[in-house]
């Protein structure tokens, strides 16, 4: 038979053991003192419109004295990341242009190429990128499969479209002919 002793020491390790998992769901739910209730599910008859946005941010100067908008890309940020697998010799390719027109070129093992595109070829692989057609592209392939075929993953504002030799619709080819090199790095 326990002891009196030995049920107050059960009895305050259990509410240790609730007090500690009640500061563990308050973690893990966002609740707490600081923290304003979740707003109720609507009822009839009441708005569900979104909250209102924050006017867009002024223009920021930049180091030479020009405005920059902020909503603009860094010039050493990723504009589209292109990774080329496959092929009859195996290839492991990635090509990394950014904002600036630099661009790094990897193959297998090899030690990085980089280099720099004209401000015009910069432009027309944006355009390329940004033509709503370019959106429309399936994200995965929708073909036949080309046998030793290559397989090519755009990466581009957080999407990601996968083509093959099989699938290449007119907005990638486009995308495509627009890159350093005149294409997607394919050589082993």
């Amino acid at each position: 038979m326990a002891t009196g002793s030995t049920r107050s020491r059960r009895r305050t390790a259990g509410r240790w053991a609730a007090t500690a998992v009640l500061v563990a769901l308050t973690a893990l739910t966002g609740c707490g003192p600081d923290t304003p209730p979740a707003p109720s599910a609507p009822t009839s008859g009441t708005s569900t419109a979104p909250p209102p946005t924050s006017p867009p941010s002024p223009p920021t100067p930049s180091p030479d004295g020009t405005s920059k908008n902020s909503e603009e890309p860094a010039p050493r940020e990723v504009l589209v990341e292109l990774n080329v697998t496959g092929g009859f010799a195996g290839v492991q390719n990635q090509l990394i242009v950014r904002y600036d027109g630099s661009y790094t070129t990897r193959s297998g093992t090899e030690p990085p190429r980089t280099g720099r595109m004209e401000p015009a070829e910069v432009a027309e692989l944006r355009a390329a990128l940004e033509d709503p057609a370019f959106a429309a592209v399936p994200a995965r392939p929708t073909g036949e499969p080309v046998h030793d075929g290559f397989q090519y993953v755009v990466t581009y504002r957080y999407r990601v479209v996968v083509a093959t030799d099989g699938d290449r619709p007119p907005a990638l080819r486009r995308v495509f002919s627009a890159l350093p090199g005149g294409g997607p790095p394919t050589s082993p």
